[in-house]
Formats: structure tokens, C-alpha cells, sequence
């Protein structure tokens, strides 16, 4: 039987929460032949501001790069219809809010990537790269962008 990302969310107890809507000029997704981009999304509702080495911890940001993850996922599934649609995880891209001396940003986005891993198998697997931020929008402390590759169907 093939791998079903849908219903790897049930057996996991994982309820989406809503897409979001962009605030701006940008759109949520873009698809470009097999290739979804995802624009950056942060952790959903409630919102937590501050920076990881000072209000936050490592598990904290672990907790909310998850939190960003089913932000991401929620907005594919709105765009495609389905997760089943994702045929793999391509590339993570994570900005996190830490101080200075913050050194676990790695360790902080694992929350996310072990979501994706959780939720697609090894088709969850992914490039990745995460980078420190002095400043986020909104004193987020998380935002992460995310490139997926989709089954063969036409672009809406």
C-alpha cells in the first residue's frame, strides 16, 4: 500500500489548523511544474514572541518550528487538496530570533523537520539550511520557507 501522508496526520492525532492568507502582495504558494514553493510561515496561534537564548529555549523553538510545520503543511494541503499530493519535501529554509550568542538554531528546527519526516516517511527527508536572525516580523521567533516537489497534475 502506498505511503499516505494523510493518513499518517490521523494516526499521529494531528489536526491542521486553517490556512492562513497572505498579509500582503505575495501569494501563500506558487507552483512552477513539479515544484511548490511555500512562502515563509511562522508558529500558529497562540503566537509567542521573543528570541530563542533569552525569553525562549531550545525546546521551546523545537515546539514552535513544529507549530510553523503544520502551518506549512495546512497551507499545501489548502493548495493542492491533498498532503497525498506531495510526492517529497525538497528544502527547509528556517530563520530564527536568538541573541547573539545562540548557537542551536539546528537543534530548534528539528522540530519541524522531524514533523515532516513523521508525516511523509522518507519522502520527508530534506535539504536544509537555517540562518540567525537579529529580528523577525512580529517577534516571531521562528519563520521557515519550504519547497515541495507534487505528483504529476496540472497547475491550478
Amino acid at each position: 500500500m502506498p505511503w499516505s501522508a494523510e493518513q499518517r496526520l490521523s494516526e499521529l492525532g494531528i489536526d491542521l489548523p486553517p490556512a492562513g492568507s497572505p498579509q500582503a502582495a505575495y501569494a501563500s504558494c506558487v507552483q512552477v511544474g513539479a515544484l511548490l514553493f511555500v512562502s515563509g510561515k511562522g508558529p500558529g496561534a497562540p503566537v509567542t514572541a521573543g528570541r530563542l537564548g533569552r525569553e525562549l529555549t531550545t525546546a521551546d523553538g523545537a515546539r514552535l518550528a513544529r507549530s510553523a510545520g503544520l502551518e506549512v503543511l495546512a497551507t499545501v494541503r489548502d493548495f493542492l487538496g491533498s498532503l497525498d499530493e506531495v510526492a517529497r519535501v525538497v528544502r527547509v529554509q528556517g530563520f530564527v530570533n536568538a541573541t547573539e550568542d545562540y548557537a542551536e538554531h539546528h537543534l530548534a528546527l528539528d522540530g519541524l523537520s522531524t514533523l515532516f519526516v513523521d508525516v511523509f516517511g522518507d519522502a520527508g527527508i530534506h535539504t536544509r539550511s537555517v540562518l540567525g536572525a537579529v529580528s523577525l516580523r512580529g517577534g516571531l521567533p521562528i519563520i521557515v520557507e519550504c519547497l515541495f516537489e507534487v505528483r504529476d497534475q496540472p497547475c491550478p
